[in-house]
Order: C-alpha cells, then structure tokens, then sequence
C-alpha cells in the first residue's frame, strides 16, 4: 500500500484486501466499525446529504479531531464520497474524501482519493505529505478492522 498520487491537489491511497467489497463496504459504513479504523462518526448515514462529525483522535495526524462532514455520494457497495472541514485546526480544509471498491479476483481493491490542496499554498502542500501517510496508515488499519 502506498500513495501514487502525482497531483499536488490530491493523495490517492490504494490497497487491495482478499475480502468481499460487501465486507469492505460494511467498514466504511457502519459506524461502530468506522471508530476502529477511522474516527468516531457522529450522526453518520451514508445517505447523500447527511450532515456528521468525526471526533476523537485523528488516525492521520494523532491529534485530537473534531470534522465536520456531509455524505455528498453513496453508490452501495461501490463509492463513498464526503466533504471534510476540520474546524479546530488551521490546516486547510473543504476537502473531499472518497473511497472507490473494485472487485478483484478474491478481494476488493480500494483506492481513497483526498482532494482539495491548493497545489501553490506550501502549507497546504505540508498538510497534504502528512495526511498523505496518515491515509496509508489508515488503510493498514482498515485492513485490520477487516481481520487481514
């Protein structure tokens, strides 16, 4: 797992887990199992314009989180999309964050692609190397979560 990313405006994390894209679908969004891997939900749906936070220990930066969030696109067991703000820090935000399942022989490769860094702002493309390894940890973590 690593990123492969080129686009100073996106990181994109991709891995393959040797489970079913239901499975890997039923993490992403079911809340109890999303505080393991993630960040606790708080009001999560995944239904197109529901508003949620994240709370709790940030996975990507460990540090203490509060997100604001709205589901912006659900195709089940396919695509989950969500716009991110976090509003306690002065790291940049209004981002997008989205997992996109592909079933591949006996697994689902997932490819996370968080967009939104301003390619000339240097703090955002800081912001953008640190949460790029955060994502990469995350994936190990999801993959845990998944009993992998």
């Amino acid at each position: 797992m690593s990123e492969i990313a080129t686009d100073p405006a996106i990181i994109d994390v991709e891995q393959f887990y040797e489970v079913a894209k239901e499975r890997v679908w039923q993490a992403l969004t079911t809340p109890e199992l999303m505080a393991r891997w993630l960040l606790e939900p708080k009001g999560f749906r995944p239904v197109v314009g529901t508003d949620f936070a994240f709370t709790g220990i940030d996975a990507l930066a460990d540090l203490g989180f509060e997100g604001a969030c709205r589901v912006i696109a659900v195709r089940s067991n396919e695509l989950l999309s969500i716009g991110w703000t976090n509003a306690e820090s002065d790291l940049p935000g209004g981002w997008v964050v989205t997992w996109l399942l592909h079933p591949e022989g006996h697994g689902t490769r997932v490819i996370l692609r968080h967009k939104g860094f301003d390619p000339h702002d240097e703090a955002e493309q800081e912001a953008r190397r640190t949460l790029g390894r955060g994502w990469v940890t995350v994936a190990a973590r999801l993959g845990e979560v998944l009993g992998l």
